[in-house]
Protein backbone atom coordinates (compact mmCIF):
# COMPACT_ATOMS: atom_id res chain seq x y z
CA UNK A 1 0.00 0.00 0.00
CA UNK A 2 1.79 3.04 -0.98
CA UNK A 3 1.99 5.41 1.97
CA UNK A 4 2.22 2.81 4.41
CA UNK A 5 5.11 1.10 6.00
CA UNK A 6 5.39 -2.70 6.85
CA UNK A 7 4.08 -2.64 10.43
CA UNK A 8 5.56 -6.21 12.00
CA UNK A 9 2.25 -6.89 14.20
CA UNK A 10 -0.41 -5.26 11.85
CA UNK A 11 -1.20 -8.44 8.95
CA UNK A 12 -3.40 -8.05 5.77
CA UNK A 13 -6.87 -9.58 6.20
CA UNK A 14 -5.29 -12.20 3.80
CA UNK A 15 -3.28 -13.50 6.68
CA UNK A 16 -6.31 -14.01 9.16
CA UNK A 17 -7.98 -16.99 9.54
CA UNK A 18 -11.34 -17.04 10.49
CA UNK A 19 -11.79 -19.74 13.29
CA UNK A 20 -15.68 -18.48 14.84
CA UNK A 21 -18.50 -16.61 13.64
CA UNK A 22 -21.63 -15.84 15.12
CA UNK A 23 -24.50 -13.99 13.64
CA UNK A 24 -27.52 -12.06 15.61
CA UNK A 25 -29.89 -10.41 14.28
CA UNK A 26 -31.37 -7.19 16.96
CA UNK A 27 -34.37 -5.89 15.63
CA UNK A 28 -33.04 -3.70 12.53
CA UNK A 29 -29.33 -4.44 13.46
CA UNK A 30 -27.09 -7.21 13.25
CA UNK A 31 -24.30 -8.01 15.09
CA UNK A 32 -21.45 -10.38 14.15
CA UNK A 33 -18.85 -11.65 16.57
CA UNK A 34 -15.75 -13.40 14.29
CA UNK A 35 -12.88 -14.90 16.00
CA UNK A 36 -9.73 -14.38 13.87
CA UNK A 37 -6.76 -16.42 14.62
CA UNK A 38 -2.56 -14.18 13.35
CA UNK A 39 0.04 -16.17 11.81
CA UNK A 40 1.33 -16.32 15.08
CA UNK A 41 -1.83 -18.30 16.73
CA UNK A 42 -3.12 -15.17 18.26
CA UNK A 43 -6.75 -14.89 18.34
CA UNK A 44 -8.31 -12.03 18.56
CA UNK A 45 -12.57 -10.63 18.23
CA UNK A 46 -13.64 -8.64 15.58
CA UNK A 47 -17.60 -7.06 16.74
CA UNK A 48 -19.24 -5.57 13.29
CA UNK A 49 -22.43 -3.59 13.84
CA UNK A 50 -24.72 -3.97 10.66
CA UNK A 51 -27.69 -2.07 9.80
CA UNK A 52 -29.59 -1.73 6.49
CA UNK A 53 -29.55 1.97 5.37
CA UNK A 54 -31.86 3.19 2.57
CA UNK A 55 -31.57 6.22 0.27
CA UNK A 56 -33.11 9.12 -1.35
CA UNK A 57 -33.99 6.23 -4.29
CA UNK A 58 -34.90 3.53 -2.43
CA UNK A 59 -31.80 1.94 -2.92
CA UNK A 60 -30.31 -0.64 -0.06
CA UNK A 61 -26.80 0.06 2.20
CA UNK A 62 -25.47 -1.15 4.64
CA UNK A 63 -23.72 0.74 7.52
CA UNK A 64 -21.18 -1.18 9.60
CA UNK A 65 -18.80 -0.15 12.74
CA UNK A 66 -16.80 -2.39 13.79
CA UNK A 67 -14.06 -3.20 16.63
CA UNK A 68 -11.11 -4.91 17.30
CA UNK A 69 -10.89 -6.55 20.76
CA UNK A 70 -7.67 -8.62 21.50
CA UNK A 71 -7.06 -11.19 24.50
CA UNK A 72 -5.34 -9.43 26.36
CA UNK A 73 -8.09 -6.23 26.89
CA UNK A 74 -11.19 -9.19 26.71
CA UNK A 75 -11.67 -9.45 30.38
CA UNK A 76 -11.51 -5.46 30.98
CA UNK A 77 -14.23 -4.99 28.28
CA UNK A 78 -16.39 -7.91 29.81
CA UNK A 79 -16.39 -6.07 33.02
CA UNK A 80 -17.07 -2.52 31.72
CA UNK A 81 -20.00 -4.41 29.21
CA UNK A 82 -21.61 -6.32 32.04
CA UNK A 83 -21.32 -2.92 34.59
CA UNK A 84 -23.10 -0.52 31.79
CA UNK A 85 -25.69 -3.28 31.10
CA UNK A 86 -26.38 -3.29 34.96
CA UNK A 87 -26.81 0.54 34.88
CA UNK A 88 -29.29 0.78 32.11
CA UNK A 89 -30.65 -2.07 33.34
CA UNK A 90 -31.09 0.14 36.93
CA UNK A 91 -32.44 3.27 35.07
CA UNK A 92 -34.99 1.69 32.69
CA UNK A 93 -36.23 0.77 36.96
CA UNK A 94 -36.14 4.61 38.32
CA UNK A 95 -32.58 3.85 39.72
CA UNK A 96 -29.76 5.86 38.34
CA UNK A 97 -26.63 5.50 39.45
CA UNK A 98 -25.47 8.46 41.62
CA UNK A 99 -22.19 10.07 40.81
Amino acid sequence: MEGYEKNEDFELNEDREEVYSKAVKAGKRTYFFDVKATRNNDYYLTITESKKKFDKDGNASFEKHKIFLYKEDFEKFTEGLAEAVEVVKAALEGKLPQD
